[in-house]
């Protein structure tokens, strides 16, 4: 069982510290001005926003904290995955029906099922809803592995769609749709696992990820804070291929009618792409 480090003294920052922090934003603002950009409002509302709706979530799960109830938290955790699948769908640059339904299934069948798996198995925790642990673990999971889905739906719905002729040909000469698609299944794959498969390199010799950093600047100690911040990249790891497996499986199936025949035409572009999202894990 890996146990929380005792409670350790940290800064507690006030009212004017952010404002402080605040200024180095303005630099943003000033390159914006100075190269005309056209960015300062988007700036502006992005700051509104990030400190809006920072600061709700803290009255909120300060308020779930104290209260410990079980209901509560399994609310939190189903807005936090629906908020998952409704922002998956928006960085997808192609959409077929029935696609936010598969989002939210896979979301919810990966990041929930090992977001349990690390509170029950590997925290252990006295119950399974302490939200001290519960939430910030799936937060934390729910963030980088909605990148890894949505990069691999995204590639498999462009490869799907772009390699067309290929498909239709390998079909044409007696392939099963599992043999027709098999490459783009592989290369969606191979992108929806990269980002988490970076991060674990990276980590620790080039950047410090984030609830490790979090923790020391709480005051515990690094070690007991490495052994936290491993054990995240590991759960993120595991859902993000479970993620990743689900939609390069089921969506295919989406996309073909009962007599193998591929539906094209259910594959409609939409604005944008995928976006990298999340801070890191």
């Amino acid at each position: 069982m890996i146990f929380p480090a005792p409670e350790a003294s940290y800064i507690v920052l006030q009212p004017i510290d952010l404002v402080l922090a605040g200024l180095v934003v303005l630099a943003n603002a000033a390159l914006s001005l100075a190269w005309k950009l056209g960015l300062t409002g988007r700036l502006a509302l992005a700051v509104v926003r990030a400190c809006v709706q920072l600061l709700l979530v803290g009255l909120v799960l300060e308020w779930v904290f104290g209260l410990r109830n079980p209901w509560a938290v399994v609310a939190i955790l189903a807005w936090m995955t629906a908020a998952a699948a409704w922002t998956a769908k928006g960085r997808i640059s192609r959409s077929f029906p029935g696609m936010r339904r598969l989002l939210y299934a896979s979301i919810l069948a990966s990041s929930m099922l090992v977001t349990f798996y690390g509170v029950l198995v590997v925290v252990r925790t006295e119950v399974w809803y302490e939200p001290q642990f519960i939430i910030p673990i799936a937060g934390m999971i729910l963030g980088n592995t909605l990148t890894g889905i949505t990069l691999s739906l995204d590639r498999l719905l462009a490869g799907f769609a772009d390699q067309r002729p290929r498909i239709e040909a390998l079909l044409a000469h007696g392939a099963s749709p599992r043999e027709a698609i098999l490459d783009v299944r592989r290369d969606a794959a191979r992108s929806g696992m990269i980002p988490i498969l970076n991060a674990m390199l990276i980590a620790g010799a080039v950047s410090l990820p984030g609830m490790m950093t979090g923790q020391i600047l709480g005051g515990v100690s690094p070690i007991e804070a490495v052994k936290y911040q491993v054990m995240i990249l590991f759960l993120i790891s595991g859902a993000t291929a479970a993620g990743v497996v689900i939609n390069v499986l089921v969506a295919p199936r989406m996309l073909f009618d009962s007599s193998a025949r591929p539906l094209f035409e259910r594959i409609e572009p939409r604005g944008g792409g995928p976006r990298p999202g999340g801070g890191g894990p």
